[in-house]
Protein backbone atom coordinates (compact mmCIF):
# COMPACT_ATOMS: atom_id res chain seq x y z
CA UNK A 1 0.00 0.00 0.00
CA UNK A 2 0.98 3.60 -0.46
CA UNK A 3 -0.23 6.63 1.44
CA UNK A 4 -2.42 8.39 -1.11
CA UNK A 5 -3.11 11.43 1.06
CA UNK A 6 -4.67 12.97 4.13
CA UNK A 7 -8.09 14.54 4.51
CA UNK A 8 -10.45 15.62 7.28
CA UNK A 9 -13.57 13.67 8.27
CA UNK A 10 -16.34 16.27 7.91
CA UNK A 11 -18.36 14.59 10.70
CA UNK A 12 -15.73 14.19 13.42
CA UNK A 13 -13.14 16.72 12.22
CA UNK A 14 -10.51 14.01 12.62
CA UNK A 15 -7.81 13.39 10.02
CA UNK A 16 -8.04 10.36 7.73
CA UNK A 17 -5.02 8.71 6.11
CA UNK A 18 -5.95 7.23 2.75
CA UNK A 19 -4.07 4.04 1.88
CA UNK A 20 -4.17 2.85 -1.74
CA UNK A 21 -3.06 -0.58 -2.90
CA UNK A 22 -0.43 -0.23 -5.61
CA UNK A 23 -1.36 -3.60 -7.13
CA UNK A 24 -5.16 -3.31 -7.12
CA UNK A 25 -7.97 -0.81 -6.77
CA UNK A 26 -8.36 -1.23 -2.99
CA UNK A 27 -8.48 1.94 -0.88
CA UNK A 28 -8.52 2.00 2.92
CA UNK A 29 -9.22 5.12 5.00
CA UNK A 30 -7.82 5.04 8.54
CA UNK A 31 -8.80 7.69 11.08
CA UNK A 32 -5.78 9.02 12.99
CA UNK A 33 -5.03 11.58 15.68
CA UNK A 34 -4.14 15.18 14.90
CA UNK A 35 -0.51 14.81 16.01
CA UNK A 36 0.04 11.62 14.04
CA UNK A 37 -1.54 13.19 10.95
CA UNK A 38 0.82 16.14 11.38
CA UNK A 39 3.81 13.77 11.65
CA UNK A 40 2.70 11.99 8.47
CA UNK A 41 2.10 15.28 6.63
CA UNK A 42 5.51 16.67 7.66
CA UNK A 43 7.24 13.63 6.20
CA UNK A 44 5.12 13.53 3.03
CA UNK A 45 5.98 17.19 2.43
CA UNK A 46 9.62 16.63 3.51
CA UNK A 47 9.41 19.51 5.99
CA UNK A 48 12.52 19.75 8.13
CA UNK A 49 11.91 20.51 11.80
CA UNK A 50 14.51 22.25 13.98
CA UNK A 51 14.52 19.34 16.44
CA UNK A 52 13.57 15.66 15.96
CA UNK A 53 9.87 14.95 16.25
CA UNK A 54 8.72 11.74 18.00
CA UNK A 55 8.80 9.52 14.90
CA UNK A 56 12.19 10.97 13.91
CA UNK A 57 13.41 10.10 17.40
CA UNK A 58 12.14 6.53 17.00
CA UNK A 59 13.96 6.27 13.67
CA UNK A 60 17.15 7.65 15.24
CA UNK A 61 16.95 5.18 18.14
CA UNK A 62 16.44 2.27 15.75
CA UNK A 63 19.39 3.39 13.61
CA UNK A 64 21.51 3.76 16.76
CA UNK A 65 20.58 0.23 17.82
CA UNK A 66 21.31 -1.11 14.33
CA UNK A 67 17.72 -2.28 13.93
CA UNK A 68 16.26 -2.34 10.41
CA UNK A 69 12.53 -1.88 9.89
CA UNK A 70 11.47 -4.27 7.13
CA UNK A 71 7.76 -3.50 6.90
CA UNK A 72 4.67 -2.29 8.70
CA UNK A 73 1.42 -4.22 8.49
CA UNK A 74 -2.11 -3.13 9.35
CA UNK A 75 -3.08 -6.49 10.79
CA UNK A 76 -6.53 -6.24 12.25
CA UNK A 77 -9.78 -4.35 12.50
CA UNK A 78 -11.43 -5.20 15.80
CA UNK A 79 -14.36 -3.35 17.37
CA UNK A 80 -13.89 -0.47 14.92
CA UNK A 81 -10.20 -0.07 15.85
CA UNK A 82 -7.30 -0.74 13.52
CA UNK A 83 -4.15 -2.53 14.75
CA UNK A 84 -0.69 -2.67 13.21
CA UNK A 85 2.66 -4.39 13.65
CA UNK A 86 6.12 -3.02 12.89
CA UNK A 87 8.46 -5.79 11.67
CA UNK A 88 12.17 -5.22 12.21
CA UNK A 89 15.42 -7.09 12.45
CA UNK A 90 18.30 -6.61 14.86
CA UNK A 91 21.39 -8.79 15.12
CA UNK A 92 19.77 -11.42 12.90
CA UNK A 93 16.66 -11.64 15.08
CA UNK A 94 13.19 -10.72 13.77
CA UNK A 95 11.18 -8.55 16.14
CA UNK A 96 7.50 -7.60 15.88
CA UNK A 97 6.23 -4.51 17.70
CA UNK A 98 2.54 -3.79 18.33
CA UNK A 99 1.66 -0.31 17.09
CA UNK A 100 -1.15 2.03 16.26
CA UNK A 101 -1.40 2.22 12.46
CA UNK A 102 -0.81 5.97 12.54
CA UNK A 103 2.54 5.56 14.31
CA UNK A 104 3.53 2.64 12.08
CA UNK A 105 2.72 4.69 8.97
CA UNK A 106 4.64 7.74 10.21
CA UNK A 107 7.66 5.52 10.91
CA UNK A 108 7.34 3.69 7.57
CA UNK A 109 7.58 7.00 5.73
CA UNK A 110 10.74 7.92 7.64
CA UNK A 111 12.55 4.61 7.14
CA UNK A 112 11.16 4.07 3.62
CA UNK A 113 9.81 0.58 4.24
CA UNK A 114 6.81 -1.15 2.63
CA UNK A 115 3.30 -0.77 4.03
CA UNK A 116 0.95 -3.76 3.94
CA UNK A 117 -2.68 -4.34 4.94
CA UNK A 118 -3.93 -7.85 5.71
CA UNK A 119 -6.62 -9.01 3.27
CA UNK A 120 -9.01 -9.60 6.17
CA UNK A 121 -8.80 -5.94 7.16
CA UNK A 122 -9.76 -4.85 3.66
CA UNK A 123 -12.62 -7.36 3.57
CA UNK A 124 -13.89 -6.38 7.03
CA UNK A 125 -13.71 -2.65 6.49
CA UNK A 126 -16.99 -1.41 5.07
CA UNK A 127 -15.13 1.69 3.96
CA UNK A 128 -12.57 -0.16 1.84
CA UNK A 129 -13.63 0.26 -1.75
CA UNK A 130 -12.59 -0.64 -5.23
CA UNK A 131 -11.89 2.46 -7.24
CA UNK A 132 -10.16 3.03 -10.53
CA UNK A 133 -6.37 3.42 -10.59
CA UNK A 134 -6.99 6.71 -12.36
CA UNK A 135 -9.07 8.15 -9.54
CA UNK A 136 -7.99 11.70 -8.87
CA UNK A 137 -7.64 13.17 -5.40
CA UNK A 138 -10.82 15.16 -6.03
CA UNK A 139 -12.78 12.04 -7.03
CA UNK A 140 -11.52 10.21 -3.95
CA UNK A 141 -12.53 13.17 -1.79
CA UNK A 142 -16.02 13.18 -3.34
CA UNK A 143 -16.34 9.42 -2.72
CA UNK A 144 -15.38 9.83 0.93
CA UNK A 145 -17.65 12.86 1.35
CA UNK A 146 -20.51 10.80 -0.11
CA UNK A 147 -20.32 8.25 2.70
CA UNK A 148 -23.11 8.47 5.24
CA UNK A 149 -22.75 9.53 8.87
CA UNK A 150 -22.76 5.91 10.06
CA UNK A 151 -19.72 5.17 7.90
CA UNK A 152 -17.77 8.29 8.78
CA UNK A 153 -16.46 8.66 12.27
CA UNK A 154 -16.79 4.95 12.94
CA UNK A 155 -13.21 3.75 12.94
CA UNK A 156 -10.55 4.64 15.47
CA UNK A 157 -6.77 4.66 15.27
Amino acid sequence: MKIRGLMMDPVTNMPIVILKDAGSDAVLPIWVGIYEANAIALEIEKVATPRPMTHDLIKNVLVGLAANVHKVVVTELREDTFYAVIWMEREGRTISIDSRPSDALALALRVDCPIFVEDGVLKNSKLAANVSDRVTSEELRKWLEGLNDEDLGRYKM
